[in-house]
């Protein structure tokens, strides 16, 4: 039942973000800093069900560098638009971080835990976009 309250609570999208957004950027370019590699965007606008308008999914390889990728995404999100997490987990285990920005949900894993969850693929009517440097 906790979770069924999780999700009532989430905050409503106040406005739809796109990839020129200034959020979305930030996000993609902080990843870039420390790194991260095989980095995808995940559209979910077009999916009713979707709880954001993005997914951006990434890998690193060692649970430092997730952790690095992650503070960088949070310290450049709040320096360059002011804004902080909803809501932040796996900084713990460190083998898949997720930092939920409401609109977009970053998901950062380690290459092994990214193929046994398959979120590109469960998500796969979305549209997907690869960025590089």
């Amino acid at each position: 039942m906790a979770e069924v309250q999780v999700l009532t609570a989430r905050p409503k999208r106040a406005v739809r973000l796109t990839r020129n957004s200034k959020l979305f950027k930030t996000i993609i370019s902080a990843i870039l800093q420390k790194k991260g590699e095989n980095i995808v965007s995940l559209d979910l606008r077009k999916i009713p069900e979707a709880i954001a308008d993005f997914f951006i999914v990434c890998e690193a390889s060692s649970s430092v560098q997730i952790k690095a990728i992650a503070e960088e995404v949070e310290e450049e999100v709040k320096k360059k638009t002011g804004e902080t997490p909803y809501r932040r987990e796996g900084y713990q285990a460190l083998q898949w971080v997720l930092v939920d920005y409401v609109n977009i949900v970053v998901h950062i894993f380690q290459p092994e835990t990214r193929r046994f969850y398959k979120l590109e693929e469960m998500w796969n009517d979305a549209g997907s976009v690869r960025h590089e440097a």
